[in-house]
């Protein structure tokens, strides 16, 4: 019986494109958006939760816009 070559998939993950592991690598370097900003976030999250206006986010909004670009410097989106 002579043999063969199937295509198969390789689940050796060198063998495929290089486009979804540098993909994967991009993701991995990127860090959590719970590990970031974190000073910003506690000074805004404290703004939020003491405030005595009727409407805290008025009230809170630089806190709130420096969390913002904060988060935004590490190209997330809030």
């Amino acid at each position: 019986m002579a043999s063969q070559a199937l295509n198969m998939p390789s689940l050796n993950p060198g063998a495929s494109s290089n486009a979804p592991a540098s993909a994967a690598d991009a993701a991995a370097s990127k860090p959590k958006p719970c590990c970031v900003c974190k000073e910003e976030k506690s000074k805004r999250d404290e703004c939020m939760l003491f405030s005595t206006g009727a409407d805290p986010s008025v009230e809170c909004k630089s806190t709130i816009d420096q969390y913002r670009s904060c988060m935004a410097g590490f190209g997330f989106k809030v």
